[in-house]
């Protein structure tokens, strides 16, 4: 489908279709659909409001923002065409924190394009600058406050309640699980692999450039369990649709050996934390999983970054969690050394 055909209230307008068509060249179908809905949204917002969006001002900006910060997803506060979707989501008042960002990003460039084009002299969105070397009132913030919230981890005995619940899963299911968590991988990767991309030999998962959210090509092993999983899939997958060369194929009646979605390995996966009482797993859990097990190995934020396919290291920092009690027995099986040693002169001179 074109991202008109998908998108057509922006080439309705004027310019936004010519911006989304050159984000389009650049990035992922998946970082464009949500560029593209992002800036939906936010047309939505400014015709409700009686805003022309390439003649918006700061003030409708903020307008936007404290919108997103408190709007209902109510079916009375939704437009008509969106009234079934909001009525199934409404969970809670205003998006989360995430949601609002990326949406105020895009915006942001559209209005960029719109400055460099000529059509506006200033862009009305605040963009957040950072001063090297100071820390407090060294930058300048952005219209909204960037909040990290650490994700959850699960422990051993979640982990082991997750196995026993996926146990019962189909093959495909089983071997995806695995996959997922050996490779660390994003869901739209693990969903784009083709058979190609599979190495026995290695073994190794080759990722196209192409399917990555970073467009960088990268190799990753995997287990033995996984590839005794991986053979037994393969038998599996040969009676769906042997010509097809997408490695993960749909399985129910109405998408009978059709491209599996990432949205469907979504479901299975929060249908799999449900049964497992798990409610917070998601298929992004597997891959903060699997870095944070590096890191526990002693993997450097080096290889780990390379690893996960992550173009800067403070990205990897974010995916590493150490809980308390595994840092606090990392602190005693270090005391053996310099720390030991430290301790016994604060001793010796403090107490």
């Amino acid at each position: 489908m074109t991202l008109q055909a998908r998108f057509p209230t922006l080439f309705e307008q004027p310019y936004s279709g010519e911006w989304l068509a050159e984000q389009d060249e650049h990035f992922t179908p998946n970082t464009v659909s949500a560029y593209g809905h992002a800036l939906v949204d936010y047309f939505r917002f400014c015709a409700m409001q009686g805003i022309n969006p390439p003649d918006a001002n700061r003030a409708d900006v903020l307008a936007y923002v404290r919108d997103l910060k408190t709007r209902s997803k109510s079916v009375a506060h939704a437009s008509p065409a969106k009234r079934p979707q909001y009525a199934r989501n409404t969970a809670h008042e205003g998006f989360a924190n995430a949601t609002i960002r990326l949406r105020i990003a895009t915006v942001r460039l559209y209005y960029d394009y719109l400055t460099d084009e000529g059509i506006r002299v200033k862009n009305p969105v605040k963009k957040g600058q950072y001063t090297k070397f100071r820390t407090f009132g060294g930058g300048k913030r952005g219209l909204v406050a960037r909040y990290e919230k650490p994700p959850w981890l699960p422990n051993e005995t979640q982990w082991q309640a997750l196995l026993n619940a996926a146990s019962s899963e189909p093959i495909r299911n089983r071997f995806m699980l695995a996959l997922a968590y050996d490779g660390g991988l994003r869901r739209g990767e693990l969903c784009a692999l083709e058979g190609g991309d599979m190495d026995p030999s290695g073994p190794l998962v080759r990722l196209r450039a192409a399917t990555t959210k970073t467009q960088r090509a990268r190799e990753v092993p995997y287990s033995q369990t996984t590839a005794d999983l991986y053979k037994a899939y393969l038998k599996h997958r040969r009676r769906l649709n042997p010509t097809s060369d997408l490695l993960f194929l749909s399985e129910s009646r109405r998408n009978k050996a059709q491209p599996l979605t990432f949205w469907t390995w979504s479901k299975v996966v929060q249908a799999l934390g449900k049964r497992a009482g798990l409610p917070l797993l998601t298929t992004h859990t597997l891959r903060h999983l699997r870095l944070t097990d590096l890191a526990r190995a002693g993997w450097t934020l080096p290889q780990i970054a390379a690893f996960a396919g992550h173009s800067s290291e403070d990205t990897t920092k974010l995916y590493i969690h150490f809980s308390a009690q595994e840092l606090s027995e990392r602190f005693r099986q270090t005391l053996g050394s310099l720390l030991d040693w430290r301790q016994e002169t604060l001793k010796a001179s403090l107490v």
